[in-house]
């Protein structure tokens, strides 16, 4: 996931304190891992996943690094060796622990772990206790809890596939996955094509790789008003939709035959269950798609006459509406109803919605200097831009200019289709 630098003005709950801001995150973590056992923390299901216990560490080596060993004097860190093996991809700090192999990574212990976030968070409270009145600490801090909070994210992402590849396929969730009721027709709402303006203008948080605020050209277009479900894609499957090239872009069609692609991930071969946080499930036939693929999105997309929308489109259609959705905090982590009301659904907080544009600089991008600037600047090339985010994204961590961005052939994500049209 994107995530880089602060903005001048930080993005804070009412009234609510950096210390508290900082404890709130922290301590959500945490609850995540609440009905863990020990050995959850430490298996690795792939490379592109990273074990739950690296999670917790990486997200606190964050602030050691980028903070306490830099702005907090006398500081001593709690292992030096953490710095070698909880470093994610900042080349620029040294060498580190090879990505593919942190499932390896039987010690440190889960409480040694605990006892890292504690230690650095009591230096993290003394440091903001400290410098009230810095700005550039404020900022750094922040963007430290927005990276914890994409790793809250990934961490759910990354067990849901792990507890997949267990035979038992135990649940995360034990309390029953609420129903979700047939939806509605699906309608198009159409918008004027003309010269706008996308990306943050700097004065909230924002990530580095939503600016400079540009603006772009756009043809008049249309988008669905909510998300495909899963009656929809599976009518799409029988209808032989991983059997017809037609459908498919050229590496996509690779990936299909090569990986034996017939269903979404999580579904089982009946088309009539899913693997879910909540353990296998009955599939819902009104409940929004994912687990797709870009190559998966794109092939319905065209299959059912339409298209996906640039990013631009996206965002030029969610910049009015309110963040309103189903998050993290919500408890559910899998993507519900639409809700009855007119106009676009389901733009924040169901499912990441694929968009066709890859993930390239703004005009007049400038990576940020010095270590932070690897966060983003350095992925700019053959992945794709996803909005909107998902029923795990936490609530006060996304918005309309926001950027994911992810390969194509990945699936493990909550990502699903929203379809556009050319009017």
């Amino acid at each position: 996931m994107a995530a880089v630098e602060a903005a001048a003005q930080v993005d804070m709950r009412p009234s609510e304190s950096l210390a508290a801001r900082y404890r709130r995150i922290r301590a959500q973590t945490l609850s995540l891992c609440a009905s863990l056992e020990p050995e959850d923390f430490v298996v690795q299901s792939m490379p592109e996943a990273s074990p739950v216990k690296w999670h917790l560490a990486h997200t606190t080596w964050f602030f050691e690094q980028f903070l306490l060993r830099t702005r907090l004097h006398g500081y001593r860190p709690f292992r030096p060796k953490f710095e070698y093996l909880f470093n994610s991809y900042y080349d620029t700090l040294g060498v580190m622990h090879a990505r593919a192999e942190r499932g390896m990574l039987t010690r440190p212990t889960v409480k040694e772990i605990n006892e890292y976030r504690e230690h650095v968070d009591a230096h993290m409270l003394d440091l903001i206790a400290k410098s009230e009145d810095d700005e550039r600490i404020e900022s750094l801090t922040v963007l430290g809890l927005h990276h914890e909070q994409q790793h809250q994210e990934l961490l759910l992402t990354d067990l849901k596939h792990l507890f997949s590849c267990n035979p038992l396929l135990p649940a995360y969730r034990t309390r029953p996955l609420q129903p979700c009721r047939a939806p509605g027709t699906l309608r198009f709402h159409c918008f004027e094509g003309g010269v706008r303006e996308i990306g943050a203008n700097g004065k909230r948080f924002c990530f580095d790789n939503e600016t400079p605020r540009h603006r772009v050209y756009v043809e008049p277009f249309a988008l669905a008003d909510r998300l495909i479900v899963n009656a929809e894609y599976r009518e799409f499957i029988r209808d032989g939709g991983y059997r017809r090239p037609e459908f498919w872009l050229a590496d996509g069609w690779a990936l299909v035959k090569r990986d034996g692609w017939t269903r979404p991930l999580y579904w089982d071969e009946s088309l009539e269950a899913e693997f879910t946080l909540y353990g296998l499930e009955p599939l819902q036939p009104g409940a929004p798609v994912c687990h797709l693929s870009f190559y998966e999105a794109d092939a319905f997309a065209r299959w059912a006459g339409a298209r996906l929308p640039t990013e631009a489109e996206w965002e030029i259609a969610a910049a009015t509406l309110p963040v309103q959705g189903h998050f993290l905090e919500d408890g559910q982590l899998h993507p519900r109803n639409a809700p009855d009301s007119p106009g676009l659904k389901q733009v924040f907080g169901y499912a990441w919605e694929w968009t066709a544009s890859p993930y390239v600089p703004y005009p007049g991008f400038r990576p940020l200097s010095g270590a932070l600037g690897e966060y983003n600047g350095k992925f700019m090339c053959n992945q794709i831009v996803l909005r909107g985010g998902s029923c795990a994204t936490p609530g006060d961590h996304i918005r309309a200019t926001y950027r994911n961005f992810f390969y194509p052939h990945a699936r493990w994500q909550f990502a699903g289709v929203r379809l556009a049209r050319d009017y």
